[in-house]
């Protein structure tokens, strides 16, 4: 399958707002195409089908038939946190290769227990963390590494925007995993872990919502060599969205959202006559999720199962934080263990 020269073929697993993004820069891929669609229902398969796909594109009226299409290489999971794992799990049952939405699973045990499956079934496993595929993001981690901008000592990132939904809805809702933290708070936490490393130590505060949700979430960190994070995530205010990285060269200032910026500009004290401005070594795919996709079909025509942009113990590790955040926050889904 993998070894042919037709493009890959990608299947999307439910139709909403982030699948509609998705689909919109699979077909900026060279060598991908959106081969079929999976929906709740035949209709919402049919107009999905008909507005990202091609002539070609199959429309599911259930999973299970997205699934056993055999046009299907590469499953896209984008139902809500909560039923990753099922999906996962289905579509390894079925023999695809799975780029799943993150955060992969509410809690890392889940997230264990998808690779594991990954593993087991010998198919390829990805966090849909697209920012970590990112053209700038990249180059800015590696140029970081090289200490030409000096030692980063303090990292500060913030996303965050209102969620106007009424109660009921899925960001509100602890059994699917609402909360800023698993939404907005993955990112200043996955930024912080690309550029410094793993955290050495993890401290939050939080405003909670009735439903036990976080709606707001402010996180210190400290990180090998003495480095320190400031990170914020919010549903209820609109952040700048920013990151900045403090050396002690300079300063590193992402421009744009700091999840797909435009830019990496690194000022040195005193000659902002010798800034050094990163636009990544490659172009960007569409707004970004491209490059995620042209990752996934590089690895899986590779005949690998895992990325080294996104690898398995990266994901784990920072579910993991989230688990030990919500620990200390008091936040509870309704599957943690007692």
């Amino acid at each position: 399958m993998t070894s042919s020269p037709d493009p890959i073929g990608w299947g999307i697993l439910a139709t909403g707002k982030i699948a509609r993004t998705f689909a919109t820069d699979l077909a900026l891929v060279p060598g991908a195409r959106l081969a079929a669609v999976g929906s709740r229902s035949a209709e919402g398969a049919a107009a999905f089908a008909r507005e990202y796909g091609d002539a070609d594109t199959h429309a599911h009226g259930t999973y299970a038939a997205l699934l056993a299409d055999p046009a299907v290489d590469v499953v896209y999971i984008a139902t809500p946190h909560a039923l990753h794992l099922e999906g996962a799990r289905a579509a390894f049952e079925a023999g695809k290769h799975v780029l799943c939405e993150k955060p992969l699973t509410l809690r890392a045990a889940d997230a264990e227990e998808m690779v594991r499956l990954a593993r087991a079934h010998d198919r390829f496993l990805m966090e849909a963390m697209w920012m970590a595929c990112h053209p700038v993001i990249r180059e800015l981690r590696d140029e970081l590494a090289t200490g030409r901008f000096g030692t980063p000592l303090h990292l500060a990132a913030e996303l965050g925007f209102r969620v106007d939904a009424p109660p009921t809805g899925r960001m509100f809702a602890p059994e699917l995993g609402g909360g800023a933290l698993l939404d907005m708070g993955i990112y200043p936490l996955t930024f912080a872990h690309l550029m410094l490393g793993e955290a050495v130590e993890l401290t939050a505060v939080a405003s909670l919502a009735e439903t036990g949700i976080d709606l707001d979430v402010a996180i210190a960190g400290g990180y090998p060599g003495g480095a320190v994070a400031s990170m914020h995530a919010s549903m209820s205010s609109w952040s700048s969205r920013a990151a900045s990285i403090a050396t002690d060269l300079g300063r590193i200032e992402l421009h744009g959202d700091f999840h797909h910026p435009g830019s990496a500009v690194f000022t040195p004290v005193g000659r902002p006559d010798q800034q050094v401005v990163l636009t990544g070594r490659e172009p960007v795919i569409g707004v970004g999720y491209g490059n995620e996709i042209a990752e996934v079909d590089r690895c899986v025509l590779a005949d690998l199962r895992e990325s080294p942009l996104v690898p398995h113990e990266q994901t784990l590790t920072l579910l993991g934080q989230m688990d030990g955040l919500r620990q200390q926050l008091g936040i509870r889904y309704p599957d943690d263990p007692a």
